[in-house]
């Protein structure tokens, strides 16, 4: 059973709460697969990300395009893992990305869509984002079972309310 929530967001500050609503929540073991072009606003999700989960603001919060992976400390551990460049599974287990989803951390993995979904723990959150104007954004958050579930509904809710 699958959860599906679709939201517009406005502006970038906008995009960042809605994922500090979604960090506020997010507990270990969260997996959080962000799919989208270039400039849709999975950096500037994972940015309100991170605070929800407590980074301290001392941490800038880029995208690991060339490092491939950034660690935070916070509530809980937090990984933001990006596969732009990579080309196969076999890259995804040279950097080291099933180990870290093995982690009890929060893990951001951007441009997830370059693993099949079967590749994907059952239990995680597929992210996607499509621009719909300068700054609005079209955010679909799809949850795979019931903590997912759950866990998006919440961040919704609390984003809405």
């Amino acid at each position: 059973m699958s959860t599906v929530f679709e939201v517009t967001t406005h502006s970038p500050d906008d995009t960042q709460h809605l994922g500090h609503c979604l960090g506020r929540i997010a507990a270990t073991g969260t997996v959080l697969r962000l799919c989208g072009d270039l400039g849709s606003g999975k950096t500037c999700f994972v940015q309100g990300l991170a605070r929800g989960l407590d980074v301290p603001p001392a941490y800038d919060i880029t995208s690991p395009t060339y490092t491939l992976i950034h660690a935070y400390p916070g509530r809980v551990a937090f990984y933001h893992v990006d596969l732009y460049r990579l080309t196969d599974a076999a890259d995804a287990d040279a950097i080291g990305l099933w180990d870290i989803l093995g982690e009890p951390a929060v893990v951001a993995v951007e441009w997830a869509e370059r693993l099949p979904d079967t590749q994907w723990p059952v239990e995680s959150v597929r992210i996607e984002f499509e621009v719909q104007g300068d700054w609005e954004r079209s955010i679909r958050l799809i949850g795979s079972g019931l903590e997912t579930g759950n866990l998006i509904r919440k961040a919704v809710d609390s984003w809405n309310g």
